[in-house]
């Protein structure tokens, strides 16, 4: 059988669209901002085609979670706000941060030059 990779690196950059979610915890709700969080990327992976990756991260100091998402293009955030078992669960970041998302498309790719 054939596995079909849908996420992979390229040695170009490639015209990709990022949302970027820093949410900035209130105090001692850290992990629990991190499992909302994930809820709602599993939610999204599960469930819509403009989805292709997601990589979340707690900082070390406990004050915020981030998710790096990348999308199929920008077109997509609306897609995911006009559901509303999305909205329901994304909302219920508000109980345990003041978050904010961006949305960013790749300009330029980095890879390490070394002798």
């Amino acid at each position: 059988m054939e596995t079909k990779h849908i996420a992979s690196f390229a040695g170009s950059p490639a015209p990709t669209t990022f949302i970027v979610n820093v949410i900035h915890v209130h105090p001692g709700k850290q992990e629990e901002a991190f499992a909302i969080i994930q809820d709602v990327v599993h939610y999204v992976a599960e469930r819509k085609e403009g989805f292709l990756w997601s990589s979340l991260a707690k900082s070390s100091d406990g004050q915020t979670v981030v998710n790096i998402e990348a999308i199929q293009d920008a077109g997509n955030v609306g897609e995911f706000f006009s559901d509303p078992h999305f909205v329901e669960k994304f909302r219920k970041l508000d109980t345990v941060s003041k978050s904010e998302f961006h949305t960013y498309t790749v300009g330029d790719l980095v890879l390490p030059r070394r002798a």
